[in-house]
C-alpha cells in the first residue's frame, strides 16, 4: 500500500524510517531529549540525512548520548572526536555539545527534569499545526525564539532559532507532518 508522507524524506529507506516511526512523535524522555539536541547541534548547516547516517557514529564516539559522561570530556577526549572520522568533526559544535552536557544538568536540577523545562513553553502538550504542503512549514516562529533565547541564556550553544524549531518538529513538541501525510493523525 502506498501512504502519503511529507516530501522531504524522498525515496531513501533511513528517511521513510525515520519519518514513520521518530519525527513528530512526542519525546518526554530526558535522554532521548539530549539526543536529539545533540543531533541537531551538529545539523546546524547541513542536511538531516548526513546526520541520520552518522547517527549511530555519534551515539559510540559520544558515550551514548550520556549527558553525564559527556560534560566531563576532558581535552584528551575533545581530541579524539576532533579524529573520529564517523562523525561530523566542527570543533565549535563539539565544544557546545560539552557545554550543553553541563548546561542540560543545571536545567535538570532548576527544574526537575529537562522535559519539564522545554515542555513548559507548550504547556506539556504537542502543538498541532495543519500544513497541506511543505513550502509553509516555518524554519523558525515566536515560540523557537522564545526557548532559543532562554535556552542561551542557561549557557547552551548552537541553539539558535532554527535548530530549535527543528529539535520541536524531531520531539514532537510540534506536529508539523503535511496533513495528507499518514503520520498526521497518529502522532
Amino acid at each position: 500500500m502506498n501512504k502519503t508522507r511529507c516530501g522531504w524524506c524522498g525515496n531513501d529507506p533511513l528517511y521513510i524510517e525515520y519519518h514513520d516511526t521518530e519525527w513528530g512523535v512526542p519525546v518526554y524522555n530526558d535522554d532521548k531529549l539530549f539526543e536529539f539536541l545533540i543531533l541537531e547541534t551538529f545539523q546546524a548547516g547541513l542536511s538531516w540525512i548526513t546526520i541520520l547516517r552518522k547517527r549511530e557514529n555519534f551515539r559510540k564516539a559520544f558515550d551514548n548520548f550520556d549527558y553525564k559522561k559527556i560534560a566531563n570530556y576532558n581535552d584528551a577526549k575533545f581530541e579524539e572526536l576532533l579524529q573520529d572520522a564517523g562523525i561530523i568533526r566542527n570543533k565549535l559544535k563539539i565544544k557546545a555539545t560539552i557545554t550543553n552536557a553541563t548546561a542540560f544538568m543545571e536545567v535538570q536540577k532548576e527544574f526537575g527534569s529537562f522535559s519539564k523545562y522545554i515542555w513548559s513553553f507548550t504547556n506539556g502538550l504537542p502543538i498541532k499545526n495543519n500544513w497541506e504542503n511543505l513550502k509553509q512549514l516555518p524554519a523558525t516562529t515566536t515560540l523557537s525564539d522564545s526557548i532559543s533565547k532562554d535556552l542561551k541564556k542557561r549557557g547552551f550553544k548552537f541553539v539558535g532559532s532554527t535548530v530549535i524549531y527543528a529539535h520541536m518538529q524531531a520531539t514532537g513538541m510540534i506536529n508539523d507532518h503535511i496533513t495528507s501525510c499518514f503520520r498526521y493523525d497518529e502522532v
